[in-house]
């Protein structure tokens, strides 16, 4: 039967031998060798390599080069892969039919579709194969092997992500179920983002096991959190650790959470993971990349000369013979193979690479040694992987409860007839917090010259922002809870100098 499996036609367009030898290689690995290989294998040699395999295979990616005159041929050092025209979701996926961005134009190699939502709300697709999955599980293994010591503890994961075609569920899904394979003493449950439900499946099994880890965007399982605490849930009964994806937080609001839980060390209570629908989970925060930005947040003025900028972004570790990273004009590009293989691929996100030398050295210059802080266990394990700083899309989208908030989404609302006497259309919008810390959309909207403010005019933008939001942003709809998708609208005078000062270029978010 096997051999009729790896002979048969149907079966070899599924790749069944690269399957097999991807999951067998990841079940039998042991994660500090993984996490070390770039240590003696050069993540740029590998880079060159998929750029090569990529160019022959990918028909989209031979007629991308074509395109814009580009000879794969000539790619012989690192210095030439830094000249590969760069992709974008622009010029690259939705410029092509499915099929002709993967391998040899064969759709049927892959055996999942993931879907993302963008600024028009239409959906973008884009195909997997299971061995795509591994780099993936080797990120949330590190977060549950090295954070939350999952592979010596029973340990429930639940999976508050939006199920269905959704990228981030189905794929915390199947990672996990990996881990399990490979022997971690971990049970999956995925209530997806149902607050009822998360909170009555924990309650049923959680007397099971020797912790809990909670998987979800970081409003929506402070929503979870609270409203336990609210009908007398105690989520002390049973360790819970939480595992976070798709923004970045603060580090008080990362102490918030915690204590709200139990957890004593934010350092191994709450880790998040940097993903994308494009490219899976690429990076993860470790006790080692928290402990330093725990040390940044009280430092701004070495957080700004380290990153750039006053905000504080998500700080990650990452894996550069999964994952390739480069920056380009302050923005992230990253090459990684999957299904639909990318190449210097730019997904927007504004960042930055810090080697781990480079790191230890600047903090060292600042009188602090992270490596101090850590346990002898983690000492002796090392981890001596580079670091990717993330502050997100903040030139142009918002992200909240895990869905990009798109200018072109709110602006539709305020362009309804309704308010074309009162309303300039102009606005700022941002992720506020109230004095809980909950998450919330703001919106600055500008009035028109002769208009006058009210509360009715308020709350008329507000619910027309919310229809809008909805009917054109599907992940708005699915991601956001219910009660949190009314943004708070705050009218502003016409030429506000504040929000919408005259004569400069206007800019549609704040960070």
């Amino acid at each position: 039967m096997l051999a009729y499996a790896m002979n048969s036609p149907g079966l070899r367009s599924r790749q069944p031998q690269r399957a097999l030898r991807a999951l067998q290689d990841f079940y039998a690995s042991d994660l500090g060798a993984t996490l070390e290989r770039h240590l003696t294998e050069p993540p740029a040699a590998r880079a060159l390599a998929l750029f090569h395999d990529v160019a022959r295979d990918v028909p989209a990616y031979r007629r991308f080069l074509a395109a814009r005159g580009f000879d794969a041929d000539a790619v012989r050092t690192i210095e030439d892969f830094a000249r590969v025209p760069v992709a974008t979701k622009d010029n690259y996926p939705l410029c092509n039919a499915l099929p002709e961005l993967c391998r040899h134009g064969r759709l049927d190699a892959c055996d999942m579709v993931a879907v993302s939502s963008g600024s028009t709300g239409a959906p973008t697709f884009w195909p997997r194969f299971v061995a795509d999955e591994i780099a993936s599980a080797e990120r949330f293994e590190q977060v549950l092997h090295d954070a939350f010591r999952a592979d010596t503890r029973r340990t429930l994961t639940v999976v508050g992500f939006a199920l269905g075609s959704w990228v981030g569920g189905l794929y915390t899904t199947a990672c996990c179920r990996h881990l399990a394979a490979k022997g971690y003493p971990l049970t999956v449950v995925a209530p997806g983002n149902n607050r009822a439900e998360i909170l009555r499946v924990v309650a049923g099994l959680r007397e099971h096991f020797d912790q809990v880890v909670l998987f979800g965007y970081p409003p929506f399982l402070k929503d979870v959190i609270d409203a336990g605490r609210a009908d007398g849930f105690d989520w002390r009964k049973v360790p819970t650790r939480l595992s976070f994806a798709g923004e970045v937080f603060s580090e008080a609001w990362r102490t918030l959470v915690c204590e709200r839980v139990g957890g004593a060390d934010p350092a191994h209570d709450a880790a998040a993971l940097y993903g994308t629908a494009d490219g899976g989970a690429l990076a993860n925060e470790t006790p080692l990349s928290i402990r330093i930005r725990r040390f940044l947040a009280e430092r701004p003025a070495a957080a700004r000369e380290l990153f750039g900028e006053a905000r504080l972004p998500t700080l990650a570790q990452y894996d550069p013979l999964r994952r390739y990273f480069e920056t380009l004009n302050g923005e992230l590009i990253f090459t990684t193979d999957g299904g639909a293989p990318l190449v210097r691929y730019n997904i927007l996100d504004r960042g930055g690479v810090v080697p781990y030398e480079s790191m230890l050295g600047f903090l060292a210059a600042h009188g602090f040694d992270p490596l101090a802080q850590l346990t002898p266990d983690e000492r002796a394990r090392g981890r001596r992987q580079p670091f990717v700083f993330v502050f997100g899309r903040g030139h142009f989208a918002l992200s909240f409860y895990g869905a990009n908030v798109y200018p072109e989404n709110v602006g539709v609302g305020l362009e309804q007839p309704q308010f074309a006497s009162a309303l300039t259309g102009k606005f700022v919008m941002q992720i506020a917090r109230d004095a809980d810390l909950n998450a919330e959309l703001e919106v600055f909207v500008e009035l028109a010259p002769a208009a006058a403010p009210s509360e009715r005019l308020a709350a008329d933008a507000a619910a027309s922002i919310r229809a809008q939001l909805e009917r054109l942003n599907s992940e708005f709809a699915h991601y956001v809870p219910a009660e949190r998708r009314t943004p708070r609208v705050r009218l502003r005078p016409f030429a506000d100098p504040e929000f919408f000062p005259a004569g400069v270029k206007h800019r549609y978010t704040r960070s």
